[in-house]
C-alpha cells in the first residue's frame, strides 16, 4: 500500500499551493453556488490529466511543446481578466454578503470559467503530467495504487475545499472580508498571469 499513500501525499503536495483554481473553488464554496459541479468538474479533469500524464500523455507534450505554449499565453490572458473583475468588485461592492442575498451567475458562466481555471493553466501540463508522470516510473509493478493514490487525493481536496468554505462563513457576513479577498484573489491572478507571461 506504500505507492497508494504516496500517490495521495504527492497529489496533496501538488494541490495544496493556492492558486487560480482553487481561489475560484474557495471564493464559489463562499458564495455557496454551484460547489458540487465546480468540485467535480476540477476533480474530473485532475483525474483525466493524472491518468494521462501516468499513462504516457507527457511524452506527447514533450514532442509538442506548443501545447502549454498556447495555454501559457491564453491562461494568462484569463487571468488578468479576471483579476481585474476581482479588483473591480474589491474596490465597488460595498455590501455584505451572504449566500442567501447573492443572485446566482449562469451556470454556464461558472462552468466555462472553472474549465477555463483548469485547462488554460499550463502549470498542469507541466507540473501534474510531467511531475506524476515521472514519479509514477518508481512504482511500476503497482503504479495502479500509485495513480488511485494521487487520483483520490483531487476528489478529496476539491470536495473539501467546496463544501467546506461555509466554515468560514460567519468571518464574510463584514463587508471588508470580501474586499480583501476579492483583492487578494485579484492578486493571485495577476501574479500568476505575470509568471506565465515570463516564464
Amino acid at each position: 500500500m506504500s505507492a497508494f499513500f504516496y500517490g495521495l501525499g504527492t497529489g496533496f503536495s501538488l494541490l495544496l499551493a493556492i492558486g487560480a483554481q482553487n481561489a475560484f473553488v474557495l471564493k464559489q464554496g463562499l458564495k455557496q453556488q454551484y460547489m458540487f459541479w465546480v468540485a467535480l468538474i476540477c476533480a474530473v479533469s485532475d483525474s483525466i490529466l493524472i491518468f494521462g500524464g501516468i499513462s504516457g500523455f507527457s511524452q506527447i507534450i514533450r514532442q509538442f511543446p506548443q501545447i502549454p505554449l498556447i495555454a501559457q499565453y491564453a491562461g494568462a490572458l484569463f487571468l488578468f481578466a479576471y483579476g481585474l473583475r476581482s479588483f473591480y468588485q474589491a474596490i465597488y461592492q460595498n455590501a455584505a454578503l451572504t449566500p442567501s442575498q447573492l443572485e446566482p451567475e449562469s451556470w454556464i458562466k461558472i462552468i466555462g470559467m472553472c474549465l477555463a481555471f483548469t485547462w488554460l493553466n499550463p502549470h498542469v501540463y507541466l507540473d501534474t503530467m510531467l511531475l506524476i508522470g515521472s514519479i509514477s516510473t518508481q512504482f511500476s509493478p503497482s503504479i495502479g495504487l500509485f495513480s488511485v493514490g494521487a487520483i483520490l487525493a483531487s476528489w478529496l481536496f476539491f470536495f473539501s475545499l467546496a463544501y467546506g468554505a461555509r466554515l468560514l462563513l460567519p468571518i464574510f457576513q463584514l463587508p471588508l472580508s470580501w474586499k480583501i479577498l476579492d483583492a487578494v484573489i485579484g492578486l493571485v491572478m495577476w501574479g500568476i498571469a505575470l509568471r506565465l507571461i515570463w516564464h
